[in-house]
């Protein structure tokens, strides 16, 4: 008995932890806790900081969407709400429209005739010339003129350009004239020709053309230039490679030449168009006029609206929506998406050329 008592005394002793052991488990248990205590108010700090930023994210993109919907509301809807603005009083009596018997060119001389400012066209073809002058002048009872002039033969037509327009009070430009591909191809696949011919029409006649008009302006201290580049601008756009270019030029060229010009009274403006129904036919892609394609007067007729408004403007409202989303893409996805539509049309097109 004796024993057997010893023995489950023994048991309930080693069952029982010492002194020692209980200080050192809660000395553990104390560490654990401080450590954990330490790690929490560590990682509230870093919470904390990760909360504000994506607050001031959140804000920021919050105010530039409010930013880009009340400049999209006032270029585009409180004008119509508004009365027009006199062009001529503001600009002078005549227009300059570069490209003018045909798409874009042709619909804004037509919507600044219907606003009472006379016309100077400037195109190669002395036919196309001759017919829309006479239109012009017959449906909106103004004075029309033109020149007869190739953009792409260098240096050689300005001489001439700048003789016919000495003596004449040219309140506004619009560098319309331009060229495209076809089809979109691949840069190395693109002739010696057309690479220079994309410099003189895209690049050159504006240059120049605004160094012809723009002293006049300067002593009058009032006159608008209009340049009309693209959406190519918006991001770098493969397969349309040396045409994006060109239009990047045009853009940067016209809101640098603002900062110079404005305080003599002289508006310059960034035109970026996405496609209109007109330039897709052209270029073998979709030609019908849908919901963001629309035809040339319809495109013409808000971009008039804008002018003296703002410096850069796609000029259309639904443009503006692609062009807001296509500059907050990440730059990889706009063009992998170019690279896939332009590939298909590039395929479509060599199809039927050879067919």
């Amino acid at each position: 008995m004796q024993g057997e008592f010893m023995l489950r005394a023994g048991r309930k002793t080693a069952e029982k932890p010492s002194k020692v052991e209980l200080v050192v488990t809660m000395a553990a248990v104390d560490r654990f806790h401080l450590l954990y205590r330490e790690i929490s108010r560590s990682c509230n700090f870093y919470i904390e900081a990760l909360a504000i930023v994506g607050a001031w994210y959140t804000i920021r993109k919050c105010m530039s969407l409010a930013i880009d919907t009340y400049s999209m509301l006032r270029l585009h809807l409180i004008p119509k709400l508004g009365g027009e603005i006199d062009l001529v009083k503001r600009y002078g009596k005549w227009a300059v429209v570069t490209g003018s018997t045909d798409g874009i060119g042709k619909a804004y001389a037509e919507e600044l005739a219907k606003r009472g400012v006379n016309i100077i066209l400037i195109s190669r073809n002395k036919e196309k010339l001759e017919a829309v002058s006479k239109s012009i002048s017959e449906t909106y009872k103004v004075e029309t003129d033109f020149i007869v002039a190739d953009f792409s033969k260098g240096r050689e037509p300005y001489p001439a350009i700048k003789e016919a327009l000495k003596d004449r009070e040219i309140g506004i430009l619009v560098n319309n004239v331009g060229m495209f591909y076809s089809y979109p191809d691949y840069f190395t696949s693109l002739s010696e020709d057309m690479l220079w011919d994309m410099i003189n029409i895209n690049i050159a006649s504006a240059n120049m053309m605004t160094h012809i008009v723009l002293p006049g302006m300067v002593e009058k201290k009032k006159g608008a230039i209009v340049n009309v580049s693209s959406a190519s601008c918006c991001q770098p756009t493969p397969m349309l490679t040396i045409y994006g270019a060109s239009k990047t030029y045009l853009d940067y060229f016209s809101r640098a030449l603002h900062y110079e010009c404005a305080s003599k009274g002289i508006f310059v403006q960034s035109l970026t168009p996405f496609v209109i129904s007109k330039m897709t036919s052209r270029s073998g892609m979709a030609s019908k006029r849908s919901f963001f394609f629309p035809s040339a007067e319809e495109y013409a007729r808000h971009a008039v609206s804008t002018l003296g408004l703002s410096t850069r403007t796609t000029g259309y409202w639904k443009h503006a929506i692609k062009f807001t989303l296509g500059e907050r893409l990440p730059e990889w996805i706009w063009a992998w998406l170019a690279l896939y539509i332009f590939r298909i049309t590039r395929k479509e097109a060599l199809t039927c050329k050879v067919k």
